[in-house]
């Protein structure tokens, strides 16, 4: 008989979410507790799981992640092996059944009343799918017991075993992303087993499982994949792979073809940034739009080719560049919205009118995609539900098809802890073929490791013990608003965090510590070091004076993160 967890509702786990976000380690582990006030059991189906249980659960998890660098550490490898070994965990010993393992309620208990200090180290910072739920194929631990239940071969002696076939990204690509054949955990472990035993020297494992998937799903609609015997589905699954295998190889057989490149128009465009990310992606900006004229000026003096109109997007009319009609892809980070419960401050306002401009931009010149940039909260928080399903049925309505993920660029080589929001809409008989980027597997570089020649180039006697200090990524810069302040580093919260680097966050330094600097003093970041913690390329310049140049740097998005986007949406336009 199944166990059965605490259930922490949705409305009393999001305020938990929302107060755990921004504590440190030590005051998540005091907030540890076996049961809360507001927790539910289903009425039948079990047993109900006794403190004792869950006191033994939390303590075989934390010498897990332990063993991973909790609560002081992590890096992508140590997380994929803790990954592994806590999948394996969780479905052997919670005494779960798949019915109690669906509700998202449970595993919001798991993560924000049990494990908040594993949650929030695992992920810190996290979008409320990790911790909520709302997403299981995202959650920090359901993800991971559904994971092993569709992989478990209980005759095996390592009925886990083929957790390791596969990193999280790819086998995503079978559970998540084609629910037709992850939803089996009979052709899941077919899958496995035959990916297991291909040669795949010589092709790229990511791009042949790509098509191996495509070529099952043509034949999910004949074949009845659950009613075939194991060992004769492991026949037709080899047959299918070994296509797609000889497939990447006539690809790779001959040099291929320059891939065509695409038309986009950007708006909001600021410093330049996700135009740049989105040209190396293939996008050729034919035009820009920015109302700032320090932003205008940055791009004409990196991209002088680049057509940029410098007036107010919603000023702009169709009419006055018809070329722009039938663009491959619009494009724009927008002004950071709030909630529609704020909708009635002066404040607001301007934001609310640019998004409302930009929907309607793409519905008058009907790009084959839009990308929009907006806060995390847009995509996932309930207080801008109404504001999606607007956005939805404006764009649904012009025969688009919509999907919205948040995104950390950490998580693609950017120094940086910057989580961002992003609306991707194609038209219809585009969207099936695209899907979001995944995480690079590398580990993404350092405060220290990035700044470091920049922080010596003067001498400074202190800048050793200061890289080995600055050994790990940054917080999200803040570019702060054009109403009000000057250049620094953010609030309160991210200025201790920089200060956690050895870096000065309340201001920005003219020029990086010279010899007279003393060794054991934090500096200030440059403007210069500021865009290469934003990625931006260490030759591109940038117009206006300090608090300018700083804002357009703040403000935009790394272009590393538009580049993994663009290159998704270029396949799914080339497909």
């Amino acid at each position: 008989m199944s166990l059965l967890y605490p259930r922490l509702l949705p409305q009393q786990a999001r305020r938990l979410f929302d107060e755990c976000r921004d504590l440190p380690a030590g005051e998540l582990a005091n907030r540890v507790a076996f049961s809360h006030p507001s927790a539910v059991y289903v009425a039948t189906g079990g047993d109900r799981a006794p403190e004792a249980r869950l006191k033994e659960l939390r303590a075989a998890i934390v010498e897990l992640a332990e063993r991973s660098g909790f609560p002081d550490s992590s890096d992508r490898t140590r997380n994929a092996e803790f990954d592994l070994a806590l999948a394996a965990l969780l479905h052997a010993e919670t005494g779960m059944v798949p019915a109690e393992a669906a509700s998202r309620d449970v595993w919001a208990f798991l993560a924000l009343v049990l494990l908040p200090d594993v949650s929030y180290w695992r992920y810190p910072n996290p979008p409320r799918d990790r911790v909520l739920g709302t997403d299981l194929t995202r959650h920090v631990f359901g993800r991971l017991w559904w994971r092993a239940q569709l992989v478990r071969s209980p005759d095996d002696a390592d009925p886990y075993g083929a957790l390791k076939i596969l990193g999280e990204a790819a086998f995503d690509q079978i559970y998540a992303r084609r629910a037709a054949l992850g939803g089996s955990p009979h052709m899941v472990r077919a899958i496995l087993r035959v990916w297991n035993d291909l040669d795949l020297n010589g092709v790229s494992e990511r791009d042949t499982l790509r098509d191996f998937l495509k070529r099952l799903l043509r034949l999910a609609p004949f074949v009845l994949f659950d009613g075939i015997e194991a060992g004769s589905l492991d026949d037709e699954l080899r047959a299918v792979a070994l296509e797609a295998v000889a497939s990447q190889h006539a690809l790779t057989g001959s040099p291929p073809s320059a891939p065509a490149r695409f038309t986009s128009v950007e708006i909001c465009a600021g410093a330049g940034a996700q135009a740049l990310g989105l040209q190396r992606a293939g996008f050729d900006p034919l035009l820009l739009i920015d109302s700032k004229a320090d932003s205008c000026f940055t791009i004409d003096l990196n991209r002088p080719s680049w057509d940029v109109v410098c007036m107010d997007l919603m000023q702009f009319q169709t009419e006055m560049r018809p070329d722009a009609v039938g663009v491959d892809l619009l494009s724009g980070g927008l002004p950071r919205v709030k909630s529609s419960a704020t909708i009635g401050r002066p404040e607001d306002t301007e934001e609310r009118r640019v998004l409302r401009a930009a929907i309607d931009l793409a519905r008058s010149i009907r790009p084959k995609a839009v990308l929009l940039e907006n806060v995390p909260d847009l995509v996932d928080s309930p207080a801008f539900e109404d504001d999606r399903a607007w956005i939805e049925k404006e764009l649904t309505a012009v025969g688009y098809r919509t999907s919205w993920r948040v995104l950390n660029a950490a998580d693609f080589g950017v120094p940086q802890n910057r989580s961002s929001g992003f609306l991707v809409a194609l038209q219809d008989r585009y969207f099936a073929r695209f899907a979001w980027p995944e995480p690079l597997e590398a580990p993404t570089p350092t405060v220290g490791r990035v700044l470091g020649p920049s922080m010596a180039s003067r001498g400074w006697l202190g800048v050793e013990r200061w890289v080995q200090s600055a050994d790990r990524i940054a917080p999200a810069l803040v570019g702060g608003s054009d109403r009000r302040g000057g250049a620094d580093l953010g609030p309160t919260g991210s200025k201790r965090a920089w200060a956690a680097l050895g870096v000065n966050g309340n201001s920005l330094g003219d020029e990086v510590p010279g010899p007279d600097f003393p060794a054991d003093e934090s500096p200030k970041l440059t403007v210069e070091q500021a865009a290469l913690i934003q990625a931006f390329p260490e030759e591109w310049r940038f117009s206006g004076g300090k608090t300018s140049r700083y804002r357009q740097i703040g403000h935009a998005m790394p272009p590393p993160l538009a580049t993994a986007i663009g290159r998704c949406l270029a396949e799914a336009l080339r497909s």
